[in-house]
């Protein structure tokens, strides 16, 4: 039997307001970043990947959206909350690329981080999907609840300080076929948190150059004070570069 989508498991439950794309989740400890009880910023990174590829869906469908670039940034030091909401709308639709923000609020309003992405259509134009409202959005009953951290959910590892790996799995695909950008940033963050103990991400962009296709996707960082530069290689694709990634680390009080 096959497995929930990961992306799935994180909960975010999603409607159509209008021209945007709410969502609304728990935080659980399965969420937080190691040794922290702070909700890891790849998981902001992956919701906002979720929001904003499904707004772009709805415009390009049949197509599928492409991710290009995908930024979070925390407005301040992080705080902790037990639920989370994401607005996310269309800020610029042009003929090749279209741009989306994403807000984060705590489930009583206040700000805790942005998001930014852009998107192009897939080049190959068999890869198909359906449009946003016939995703059924408000029908797919409650979103399923992550029952173990998140790395260990998508089996990412982290090899070698500065070295973290994530494998190409079923429950872990996009669209057409490739490992999922939102995931990817989860490979970012476990490399670069390998380097910077005992911290937290206060910022989190990357690049996308390829899909990853066949994996797994090894992102690779390097230090500079609490700036780190993350470049994530398909290891089973030529090792080719997918991601290029920079990160901001803040060192955080024990949970």
């Amino acid at each position: 039997m096959s497995r929930t989508h990961i992306g799935r498991e994180l909960g975010l439950s999603l409607e159509l307001a209008g021209d945007e794309l709410r969502g609304a989740a728990a935080i659980v400890p399965e969420m937080h970043t190691p040794g922290t009880d702070l909700v890891r910023t790849s998981i902001l990174a992956a919701w906002a990947d979720q929001v904003a590829g499904l707004l772009v869906a709805r415009l390009i469908a049949p197509r599928v959206p492409v991710t290009l670039e995908l930024s979070v940034d925390l407005y301040r030091e992080p705080v902790r909350y037990e639920r989370v909401r994401a607005n996310g709308r269309i800020v610029k639709a042009g003929r090749s690329v279209i741009v989306v923000s994403v807000d984060f609020t705590t489930g009583d309003g206040e700000p805790v981080a942005m998001s930014t992405a852009s998107f192009m259509a897939a080049p190959d134009i068999s890869l198909t999907m359906p449009p946003l409202d016939n995703l059924r959005l408000e029908n797919r009953g409650p979103a399923p609840r992550l029952r173990m951290p998140f790395a260990e959910r998508a089996r990412c590892v982290r090899r070698a300080p500065g070295v973290a790996a994530l494998p190409r799995s079923e429950d872990g695909l996009n669209s057409s076929g490739t490992i999922n950008g939102g995931l990817i940033a989860l490979a970012v963050e476990e490399a670069a948190l390998s380097l910077t103990p005992g911290s937290t991400l206060l910022s989190l962009a990357m690049r996308y150059t390829r899909p990853a296709r066949i994996g797994p996707a090894v992102a690779t960082a390097s230090l500079h004070g609490d700036l780190a530069s993350v470049e994530v290689r398909d290891e089973g694709g030529e090792d080719r570069i997918v991601v290029l990634a920079t990160t901001r680390a803040l060192p955080v009080s024990p949970a």
